[in-house]
This record gives C-alpha cells, sequence and structure tokens, in this order.
C-alpha cells in the first residue's frame, strides 16, 4: 500500500507511519474506506495487536500511525533462526488467536494474515495491519491476475475463489502460519502464484512433519469449508494459558530483537535538523534522522486512480492510426511494444539460438520463445517474456543488470527476473524459464538484459497501428465508467494491466473489460446466449459460481487483424450484493457493453 516510516510523537513515543501510495491518494472512494476502517481499526485494542494511536486519511498523502514494536516479523525470524520449537508455536498460536479475538471483535476481517504481518516481541507476538486489506479492496471482486488481495501462500480457499470473505478466513491464515512457523515452509508448497492459489482450493495441506498435538490445532484450521473451521476463541480453549515467566522465542529471536532496539537507538542518536521557519510541525513529525530505519512495505493491491484524474474521459478515444510516442518503460509504450520482437535470433549466446514463436498475439503482453536443439540437457528449453507481470516480491532485494535494478525470484528450477515498471511499480516486465541444473536465473538475466536494452532504445518493433484498432488504448480512461441506478459513476482500479480495467461501484458490483488476440477461437459455443448490443453481435455466459455468486461474461469480437486473429473484449460483470434473481445480471453487463462499444475507434 504505500511506505513505512519510523516517527516520533510529540511525547517521545515511537510510531510506524504508514504513508498510502500516491495512487491511492487520488481516489475519493479509497479514502472514504480508509476513512472508516481506520476508525473502527482504532477500537482495536489488545496485548498482542499494534494498536493505531492517530491517522489522516484527508491528507493530500493518507497515513496511519501505529504504536511501534521492536521485533522481526515471522518471516525475518524463521528465515535467520530457523523453524520454531513447539513450545513458541504454542506461544505464537495463542497470540495469533488473541489478536484475532479483538481484531473480529471490532467488526473487522484481517485478510492479509501473512508471516510479515506478524512480529515477534519480547513478550509476545503481534498482528499489524489489520483493517487495511479491506480499505484497500473496497466492496469488490479483485480475483484477475494480478489483482487479489492477500498471500497466496496463507489465504483461504474462498478468498483464492473469489467468494465472501469472513473471520473464518483469518483463521485458515492462522492455521497456515503456525504450519510455517513449525517447519520453515508454507501448508501449500511453492511454485507459481496459480500454482499455489489451485493447491490452497482444491489440495491437502502437507502436515506430515507437524508433531500431533500441533496437527490436531492446525487441521481443522486450514479446512476448504469456513464453517468447519475453530473459532479463535475455540483455539484458545484448546490451547489453555501460557505460564507466565515462560521465554516465548529460541535466543537467536531475541537476539535479532535486541539488534533491531539497537539499531533504532543508534539512528535516534543522529542529531535532528533545525524547524523550518513557517512551517507547521505534522502530530506525528518524520524526523530526517531517522530515515535510516525506513521499511519499504510490500505492495498487495491494485494501484488505485480517481475518476478525476481521467482527464480523457470525455474526450473521443485516441485513434490508433496516430499512437503516442510515450517515454521508455511506460506503461502507454509498453502498450504499443509486441514482445514477440524482443529478442532477436542471436541475443542468448549463454542459452542458444532463439527462435521467435510463429504464433499470433493471444495475449498481446506476453510471448514464449524457444531455442534451437541442443545436446546439453541442463539449458532452458524456453524462455517467457512478459510485459505486464505480477509475481511476489515481498523482500527480494535487487541486483544490477545492466544499469537497471532487476529482482531475481527462484524456485527450485524456476526463476523470474524482474523489473519493475517505473510508473507503476506493481506491474513488471518478466523474463522467466526452467533449468535442470545450475543456475536456474542464468537465461532469465541474458534475457531481462536484452529486453530492457531493447525497450529503452525505443527501436523496438511495435504492433501496427492499424485502422480502428483498440490495442493502443487505456482502457481505464478512454472507456466510459458505467454508472449506478441512482447515477453515481465508478471508480476504477487501474492495475497496472495493459489491456484491462476494473470499475466498481459501491451497491451495484464490479466489471472487469479486458482486450486480448483471439487465436481462431469460434465464439459461441453453445453455452453462450447470442444477443445483439449497440449494433455489434455478442455472447453471454451467466454463472452461477461456487458459494452462489452469480456474474455474467459477455465476449465479442472487436475487429479483425487479418483471416484468422481477432481483437476480442470481454466484459465480467459480478453483481454486489447479490440478486435473489438471476433475470437481471446480463441485462445489467449488456448496458455497460453498449457504452464500451460507443467509445472504441470504428473498424474501417
Amino acid at each position: 500500500m504505500g511506505r513505512v516510516l519510523l516517527g516520533v510523537s510529540p511525547d517521545g513515543r515511537l510510531v510506524a507511519v504508514k504513508q498510502v501510495h500516491a495512487g491511492f491518494a487520488h481516489d475519493d472512494a479509497f479514502r472514504s474506506r480508509f476513512r472508516r476502517e481506520v476508525r473502527i481499526s482504532r477500537m482495536v485494542s489488545g496485548a498482542y495487536t499494534a494498536a493505531v494511536m492517530d491517522a489522516d486519511p484527508d491528507a493530500s498523502t493518507p497515513w496511519l500511525a501505529s504504536m511501534f514494536v521492536a521485533g522481526p516479523s515471522l518471516k525475518e525470524a524463521v528465515e535467520a533462526a530457523g523453524p520454531l520449537p513447539p513450545a513458541s508455536v504454542r506461544i505464537l498460536a495463542v497470540g495469533l488467536a488473541s489478536a484475532l479475538v479483538d481484531i473480529h471483535r471490532a467488526g473487522l476481517v484481517h485478510r492479509d494474515l501473512k508471516p510479515s504481518n506478524v512480529l515477534l516481541t519480547d513478550d509476545g507476538a503481534r498482528v499489524i495491519d489489520f483493517g487495511i486489506a479491506r480499505a484497500a479492496e473496497g466492496d469488490s471482486e479483485l480475483t484477475h491476475t494480478g489483482s487479489i488481495i492477500g498471500s497466496p501462500g496463507f489465504m483461504s480457499p474462498e478468498q483464492a475463489d473469489g467468494r465472501t470473505v469472513t473471520a473464518a478466513s483469518d483463521v485458515f491464515s492462522l492455521g497456515g502460519l503456525l504450519v510455517m512457523a513449525a517447519t520453515g515452509r508454507a501448508p501449500f508448497g511453492g511454485g507459481s502464484t496459480p500454482q499455489v492459489l489451485y493447491s490452497v482450493v482444491h489440495s491437502h495441506p502437507d502436515l506430515g512433519s507437524l508433531p500431533p498435538e500441533l496437527r490436531r490445532l492446525v487441521e481443522p484450521c486450514l479446512a476448504k469449508d469456513p464453517a468447519q473451521r475453530p473459532t479463535p476463541a475455540q483455539i484458545l480453549d484448546f490451547l489453555g494459558s501460557v505460564p507466565p515467566g515462560v521465554t516465548p522465542w529460541p535466543p537467536a529471536v531475541h537476539a535479532l530483537i535486541g539488534t533491531q532496539k539497537a539499531q533504532v537507538s543508534q539512528a535516534l542518536s543522529i542529531p535532528q535538523p533545525p524547524p523550518v521557519e513557517g512551517v507547521k510541525r505534522r502530530r506525528w513529525p518524520i524526523a530526517a534522522a531517522v530515515v535510516a530505519v525506513v521499511v519499504i512495505a510490500g505492495a498487495t493491491v491494485a494501484l488505485v486512480a480517481s475518476n478525476s484524474d481521467r482527464s480523457n474521459a470525455g474526450a473521443a478515444p485516441t485513434s490508433s492510426t496516430n499512437p503516442p510516442a510515450p517515454t521508455p518503460f511506460s506503461i502507454a509504450d509498453l502498450r504499443q511494444i509486441d514482445p514477440c520482437q524482443l529478442l532477436p535470433p542471436d541475443s542468448l549466446p549463454g542459452t542458444g539460438r532463439v527462435n521467435r514463436p510463429d504464433h499470433g498475439p493471444g495475449s498481446f503482453a506476453r510471448c514464449t520463445f524457444g531455442f534451437a536443439s541442443t545436446t546439453d540437457q541442463t539449458r532452458s528449453p524456453s524462455v517467457e517474456i512478459n510485459l505486464e507481470n505480477k509475481i511476489p516480491l515481498e523482500d527480494v532485494e535487487p541486483t544490477q543488470i545492466g544499469e537497471r535494478p532487476v529482482y531475481l525470484e527462484r524456485n527450485g528450477t524456476h526463476c523470474y527476473a524482474a523489473f519493475k515498471v517505473p510508473d507503476a511499480p506493481e506491474t513488471m516486465i518478466t523474463a522467466n524459464s526452467l533449468r535442470t541444473s545450475g543456475d536456474p536465473c542464468e537465461t532469465p538475466k541474458q534475457a531481462i538484459a536484452v529486453v530492457l536494452k531493447e525497450i529503452a532504445a525505443g527501436t523496438v518493433a511495435r504492433y501496427p497501428a492499424a485502422p480502428g484498432s483498440a490495442m493502443y488504448l487505456d482502457l481505464c480512461r478512454e472507456i466510459s465508467s458505467p454508472v449506478s441506478p441512482e447515477g453515481k459513476p465508478a471508480g476504477y482500479l487501474n492495475s497496472g494491466a495493459l489491456h484491462e480495467c476494473q470499475w466498481f461501484i459501491d451497491g451495484t458490483g464490479s466489471y472487469i473489460l479486458s482486450l486480448a488476440g483471439n487465436p481462431g477461437r469460434v465464439l459461441g459455443d453453445g453455452s453462450q446466449r447470442k444477443a445483439e448490443v449497440a449494433g455489434v453481435m455478442v455472447y453471454e455466459q451467466l454463472d452461477d459460481r461456487e458459494g452462489g455468486t452469480r456474474r455474467c461474461t459477455i465476449t465479442w469480437t472487436h475487429r479483425n487483424i487479418d483471416a484468422y486473429y481477432t481483437e476480442e473484449f470481454s466484459l465480467v460483470f459480478t453483481p454486489d450484493p447479490q440478486p435473489a434473481d438471476a433475470a437481471g445480471v446480463c441485462p445489467a453487463a449488456e448496458k455497460f457493453v453498449g457504452s464500451v462499444v460507443s467509445r472504441l475507434p470504428p473498424v474501417k
């Protein structure tokens, strides 16, 4: 959501000041949710949470100050000192359950209970950032690629599947945290985000190495059915009380706590600059002297932009026959680039001759390259280039490749090399591949270096500026947003996707519009209803998803790229609240499709 600074209150107490990302600051709907969640969060108090002390949702940069807690996160502690012993895991379980009792009593659901949101202190555990994920999420369904609230390895099945999230979801996350604390790994393994999410929804957790007494607690917490999970109060009854005077953590963890306290003391001993005349001090002044202990928080949500920022909302769509000449690495620039032209045949000498794919677009932002046959079986069989990827990079430090910082995310034989897009850091340009032996990052590092150099030069091949093409459109800015029955316009979530936008209206629902290449698929497969909307033939399908969620998907062809490929739009409308009768779901989606069609460049 932004960054966290160490601050000092006027009475000398240390606070963690969370500064909200600038993208959220421009969205009135976010500010309203943030204001509500801060108000409720200030009602949460307990020995196992970091209390909210003050906030200003109306500041130019919204912020929230909570009590500073000295201690490493659970993630940092396990990485540095190894899995916790059973006695410490039990103390951790008591602390987490107690924190959830306080959070749920205030009417909150944490929604992002993960190892980095649990701090280990001298006297127990603390849960932080409760209620903030819901302020970012709002009331819309954010289950499309890259827009899931939470951390894949620790979210509940209903959260991963886009269903209603209740307090039972936090209990599922609690069970996952205990597995990680006791074993050093998440209960559903590693792998790509889609693989982990699939396992969360469909697979059994790996509990084989847990001691029996811990397994008896964790197993019901990780039940797929929320109704089968215990409540935090029932967990506390099962665990009983912790004996007084017990040292909660192993010596190595307490050493980490001592080190952090020493670092904070050292930072605070640096002389502070004198106040600037005529400038009022903020209630929670952030001294330049303590910037040395800044912690950058990992982003877990889509960037929210406001309707007021949509300067082109009333203007005619940009014609693709006159595309703009944007700055390299901007979203507008990446939208134009053909990723299948980014790796020349001889660009990866350490891997082999690159074979460019001969298939059509499919995804306009992604391309997979193969390599000429070789007897070296340790080489990567292929490399994928993605211009709009989103992968978890929590606590991954960048390495310099060429002139730019690149993040290397290793997972066994798989490796991603990722470059964060400057004007949308949640969006990444990535190169990834598999390798059976040796360094799995060798090929991705070579590929990302070539890709970044090609894009920076500004000479990379781009998609043809064909008359009527929608590929260059910024869908969030150049398509009119839907409106509520009362005429209230929607806010939109610009997730950094090149060819997608999501709108949401409180009390109405969410709309996800995306553009992709149709690789020869014939629309209308018998399960879809054929209809005409604004003079365009569309195919719509009403889905009844697990949990009773209804949604309508409408797909239509905008234009033919050639004799085989098309530009294809898809709109997914999910009403919220869910109606008792499904009859009006697709008509509501058709209404928005009609406004979209009227805004698209005419096909000649």
